[in-house]
């Protein structure tokens, strides 16, 4: 069985929230275990959950959930490009998938909120597809 991290922003939790509630049931329905969840501030904070995760070593692999909403500035784009960056070095780094469930950039708000479903299944599923093809968990 694939033992699961999930990470999750706080921020924009009217998206974020439903989001790690159907990744919950997605990660029991394809049979694999949540073992640890953590919250964190914002999107650019997953990074270094994701590394103490990693690191602990009772993980499989690792679903990270947020959502960048676009504002005036080009913000969201460089919290999008630093953070994805850094998730895959992790994923590299340790030998374990990091999937990302994070919303945008570029990306309003109903928009995240219309995709709260897929953005939750295809994570969910890329770390647990993912794992079981490089036999771990």
């Amino acid at each position: 069985m694939v033992k699961l991290g999930l990470v999750a922003s706080e921020f924009s939790w009217d998206v974020v929230g439903p989001m790690v509630e159907f990744a919950k049931r997605h990660a029991e329905f394809l049979g694999a275990e949540l073992v640890r969840e953590v919250l964190v501030p914002g999107v650019w904070e997953i990074p270094v959950a994701v590394k103490k995760l990693l690191s602990e070593g009772k993980v499989d692999a690792v679903v990270t959930l947020g959502a960048v909403i676009e504002g005036e500035t080009e913000h969201d784009e460089v919290i999008m490009q630093h953070t994805t960056r850094k998730l895959m070095d992790l994923a590299l780094e340790y030998g374990k998938p990091v999937a990302l469930g994070i919303s945008g950039p570029g990306m309003t708000r109903l928009q995240a909120l219309d995709r709260v479903n897929e953005y939750a299944r295809r994570a969910v599923e890329s770390a647990v597809k993912t794992a079981r093809k490089l036999g771990i968990g």
